[in-house]
């Protein structure tokens, strides 16, 4: 019997078929796969030839297809569509990739060679990409441990591998947190909610098979209930049960994995001869220290508090008018924060999203797409993972450029949060087709035969993965490993929040925020209403995103704290954090950090991009407006086209000419004295 995992895929576009494949081929389908890699790397590890830039790099370059394709299909599913059989497939597989690659850059053969031409590269005559992909791989290879010998490369292996299983572990920890909590409400819990919200609780109670609403983890349900809701006690056990994910006891419980995590990154990096995790992980960033990092949350942070103490005094004023006693608690805060926006600026969330529709909301950002690159979307069929996604041909003059898949609906089986990824990068070369981009969200799923209504926040979290997507459609570059989103991590959030501006362009709403019933667009007071309140609670936003980028941070620059938990508390106490907020992600849910080292020690960088691009998006307004199409051009041609084929820093003064300081981002964020 065939595995179509292996075969040749003749499907529009190159598509994994989906319903072709079980669960069951992945297995066999990778075994096979890593012999065929191990195969092509020992091809050119061992090439008598003297190495070259083609025998070597380019050979690196086009090795592992089949491994991608296998991977591709898998972890799409892992993400968004986990069953209990592929998180096994996943627990499985961690420690064989770790250990497969882990002998990769282990290769002495194969690094020789690499060093070899390092060594003569100013006689190559290399192109500027070729001379880039040089200097990457070598650097990759020198910080994976290449250089080290005998029992050091063997701990640095055994490292690699555990540090595989257990992110394969936290996050499944999170997932099964998330999917194994609901509260069972009765119809007098609905009391004071929207009429939204009520359908949200009792669709998801119907899902469950329950006799009534159910409140679950699901963002897109409990953010709105600790908003809506006026019964302090529910709101305190929602509260309580979302920000305990990881830490409940158990199977499921994630402390003792993040201090593990923890050591093992420490000594890692010690293994490499750095001071710190922070020191080897922020080496290759724009931010390039741990004290440029901390400089910048502290210059943030110090006003954004200010805001919040003003905040909180306001709201526990509300909270004791109403005769409710006691301090301000973290379940209060958005339900009288969201009181007190209706108040100020007469900006009800239920009255506002009948015209934030979905539908419209990826019409808009097609839109923005089509008016800045001239781009058009296009509906396919396609065998796609899920019966919720949808698939989309994009086309530029006639020509194709890649395929864009939407996956927005919340599920039991779906990862919290909000990702771009992509089943298949962009490459310059004939024997790589073009990319395959997904963005997933968890948005609430509506009744069959509604439409799905957003808040104003998930609309700005589709523009934002959207943003991240076109990194990735107009990648146009040579090499896949430079392709896309495939920068520095403290660089690759500025085309995803510099899209969210779009949102905010009054035009756009006017246009597409449409009323689901009537059709009507938004009312003008109603717009400005809208545009005037998107600071509304910054202080709020902004201490609860620095707390934790601080203590991502502190745990990697110094010693691993033995207790996590107690050290977290620490860090909060020194900063002064206040009563009434939580850190938006703590240590036992903090997937960013501990699923991988992808954002380890690197989640300030959605701060750090954001002194980026409010300047960028300033650009687009001192020039012709929102839509100048020259300076469209200009950010396709010096950032969105380029992926990681240069230094970030340079990427961006080429677009703007300079870089920008902290204050465009305190005034973008109305926190500016």
């Amino acid at each position: 019997m065939t595995n179509p995992l292996l075969e040749d895929w003749d499907t529009p576009f190159g598509l994994p078929p989906f319903s072709a494949i079980s669960d069951s081929d992945f297995g066999p389908a990778l075994e096979v796969a890593l012999i065929e890699h191990e195969a092509e790397i020992a091809a050119i590890a061992e090439n008598p030839a003297v190495p070259s830039f083609e025998n070597t790099l380019v050979a690196l370059e086009g090795a592992g297809a089949a491994l991608d394709k296998v991977l591709s299909a898998f972890f799409a599913l892992a993400g968004a569509d986990s069953t209990p059989a592929r998180q096994a497939l996943q627990r499985d597989f961690a420690p064989k990739l770790s250990a497969h690659f882990s002998a990769i850059h282990a290769n002495e053969h194969l690094f020789r060679r690499i060093e070899a031409l390092w060594e003569v590269r100013e006689e190559l005559d290399l192109a500027p990409e070729e001379a880039r992909l040089l200097m990457l791989t070598r650097r990759g290879f020198l910080r994976a441990g290449a250089a080290l010998r005998g029992e050091e490369a063997a701990r640095m292996a055994e490292i690699k591998s555990r540090l595989s299983v257990l992110g394969t572990r936290f996050t499944q920890n999170v997932l099964s947190d998330e999917a194994g909590w609901r509260l069972e409400l009765s119809e007098a819990d609905l009391e004071g909610l929207p009429e939204f919200l009520r359908a949200g609780l009792r669709a998801a109670g119907a899902e469950a098979g329950a006799k009534g609403p159910v409140l679950t983890l699901s963002r897109a349900l409990v953010v709105p209930f600790l908003q809506f809701s006026p019964r302090a006690d529910l709101r305190e056990t929602a509260w309580r049960a979302w920000t305990g994910r990881g830490a409940s006891g158990g199977e499921s419980d994630n402390r003792e994995i993040a201090a593990e995590v923890l050591a093992l990154r420490q000594e890692r990096a010690a293994l490499l001869g750095y001071e710190s995790f922070a020191a080897w992980k922020l080496e290759t960033e724009m931010a390039g220290r741990p004290s440029e990092v901390r400089a910048l949350l502290e210059a943030v942070w110090t006003p954004a508090r200010a805001r919040a103490e003003e905040d909180a005094a306001i709201l526990a004023e509300m909270k004791q008018a109403e005769g409710q006693n006691g301090a301000l608690q973290p379940w209060d805060w958005r339900y009288y924060a969201e009181r007190r926006r209706r108040a100020e600026h007469d900006l009800d969330e239920s009255a506002l999203k009948p015209y934030l529709q979905l539908e419209r909301m990826i019409e808009a950002a097609f839109d923005c797409a089509h008016r800045l690159f001239g781009l058009e979307f296009a509906p396919v069929a396609a065998d796609l993972y899920h019966p919720d996604c949808r698939a989309w041909e994009v086309t530029r003059n006639g020509r194709h450029l890649a395929v864009f898949v939407g996956d927005y609906f919340a599920r039991a089986s779906k990862r919290s949060g909000a990702w771009c990824s992509a089943m298949r990068m962009q490459a310059r070369r004939p024997e790589v087709k073009t990319p395959v981009v997904v963005n997933v969200c968890n948005f609430s799923k509506p009744a069959a035969g509604e439409a799905a209504l957003l808040s104003y926040d998930e609309a700005r979290t589709l523009f934002h993965e959207f943003g991240h997507a076109l990194h990735q459609i107009l990648s146009d570059v040579t090499f896949g490993s430079m392709a896309g989103t495939s920068v520095a991590r403290d660089f690759v959030e500025l085309p995803s929040q510099l899209f969210e501006h779009w949102l905010e362009v009054p035009e756009v709403l006017q246009r597409f925020a449409t009323h689901v019933e009537t059709g009507a667009p938004m009312p003008e007071a109603m717009l400005e209403r809208v545009l005037a309140a998107a600071n509304f609670d910054q202080g709020f936003q902004t201490v609860e995103y620095v707390a934790s980028a601080r203590v991502d941070l502190e745990f990697h620059d110094g010693p691993a704290p033995a207790d996590p938990m107690a050290r977290q508390a620490e860090i909060l106490a020194e900063m002064g954090m206040p009563e009434a907020i939580a850190m938006r992600h703590a240590t036992p849910h903090f997937a960013h950090v501990f699923a991988g080292d992808g954002y380890s020690s690197g989640y300030y960088s959605y701060m750090w991009s954001e002194v980026m691009d409010a300047d960028a998006f300033a650009a687009f307004e001192e020039a012709g407006g929102a839509f100048d199409t020259a300076m469209a051009k200009k950010l396709e041609r010096f950032i969105l086209s380029k992926g990681g084929s240069a230094e970030a820093e340079d990427l961006y003064v080429s677009f703007r000419g300079k870089m920008p300081g902290v204050a465009a981002l305190l005034k973008g964020r109305g926190l500016a004295a």
